[in-house]
């Protein structure tokens, strides 16, 4: 029964997001984002029928698994574009080597300073980096895998949409420094909005993801020994 259950979740989770896509496509209204509006309408269906979470995760891990070579398929667009990065590598790195401490750092004495568990402050250290990418950090630094998938999807989310807020107020004009917005603040959820808004603009935020999301991963033991 429950794996009838945990079939069911995984086809309920892949109709539901179709379903919000093809409205979000014709509307285009911020609510009906599917990385925001598909995972609310599910932990409400999932909560009002009380189905465990690990029988609803039984199914729907290989749509997290998925998120690895989405990732990498960001490179396509790296290679076609690899004229431009190397016109700008040098304002591009630093804008990782920069933007990802700061990301770290805020988010580590933010818990601190909430007296935030032990394990919380693990989990929220990473959450400024693609899925994948914090999931291998989270394990290295002694984070709960689960935790920080949440921290980062409400970080993808809020950054996005405040990303599109900020750049209606400020005269950002420069593709790049538009899309290294979306790509550190908000990872693979801003590289999707960076898209919309123009191709350069998707190019910068995946290189700048990408990039962001190796240099924390590599510096997991520094990022364990600080929290």
């Amino acid at each position: 029964m429950e794996h009838e259950i945990a079939l069911g979740s995984f086809v309920l989770t892949v109709v539901l997001y179709w379903l919000v896509k093809k409205y979000y496509l014709k509307n285009r209204n911020w609510w009906s984002t599917p990385i925001l509006a598909v995972p609310l309408l599910v932990i409400g269906l999932v909560v009002l029928a009380k189905v465990p979470y690990q029988t609803y995760f039984e199914d729907t891990r290989w749509l997290t698994w998925l998120l690895g070579p989405a990732t990498v398929a960001f490179a396509i667009p790296i290679y076609e574009q690899r004229a431009l990065i190397r016109r700008h590598w040098l304002s591009l790195s630093c804008g990782v080597l920069v933007g990802m401490p700061v990301a770290v750092l805020s988010s580590v004495w933010l818990a601190r300073w909430l007296d935030l568990s032990d394990l919380l402050q693990k989990s929220l250290a990473p959450r400024s980096i693609s899925t994948p990418f914090a999931l291998a950090a989270a394990s290295s630094i002694g984070a709960s895998p689960d935790l920080t998938a949440v921290f980062v999807v409400i970080t993808g989310v809020s950054g996005m949409m405040l990303g599109q807020l900020l750049l209606t107020v400020l005269p950002v004009r420069s593709a790049m420094a538009r899309g290294a917005l979306f790509g550190a603040a908000a990872h693979a959820a801003g590289t999707a909005k960076a898209a919309e808004l123009g191709q350069e603009e998707g190019v910068v935020a995946s290189l700048t993801m990408m990039l962001g999301g190796l240099a924390t991963v590599f510096a997991a033991p520094l990022i364990a020994h600080l929290v």
